[in-house]
């Protein structure tokens, strides 16, 4: 079995790319595939807590992102220096997370098989 390694730049509701992005991770998952997720950059505002995008009309990806877990995906990292950057902890993310520093990205990369950059 393939490990796949999915990593989100982008902020949520930033357009249909991160629900395209979620369908891939989510059929992925359906058929029993060994992945994880990358957040890095604006990515890991994807998994802050209190988003109320509804009030805008905009689709909450955030529980969207909670029903990994009924998939058995269980794997998120994160960048420490990315959630530094926006003044966010691991605390404030809706799912748990393990933190890498930036310097050992490129070695968690190499550990999966295929690698989707979004």
């Amino acid at each position: 079995m393939k490990k796949y390694l999915f990593v989100l730049r982008k902020p949520p509701h930033s357009g249909a790319f991160v629900q395209e992005m979620l369908d891939i991770i989510l059929t992925t998952a359906a058929f029993d595939q060994k992945l994880a997720l990358l957040l890095l950059d604006d990515g890991v505002f994807q998994l802050k807590q209190g988003q109320n995008p509804e009030s805008l009309g905009m689709k909450d990806t955030a529980s969207i992102f909670k029903a990994l877990e009924i998939y058995d995906v269980h794997d998120i990292y994160t960048e420490v220096e990315s959630l530094q950057e926006r003044g966010l902890k691991p605390v404030d993310l809706c799912l748990p997370v393990r933190e890498f520093y930036r310097k050992d990205i490129a070695g968690l990369m190499k550990q999966y098989d295929v690698v989707f950059a979004g």
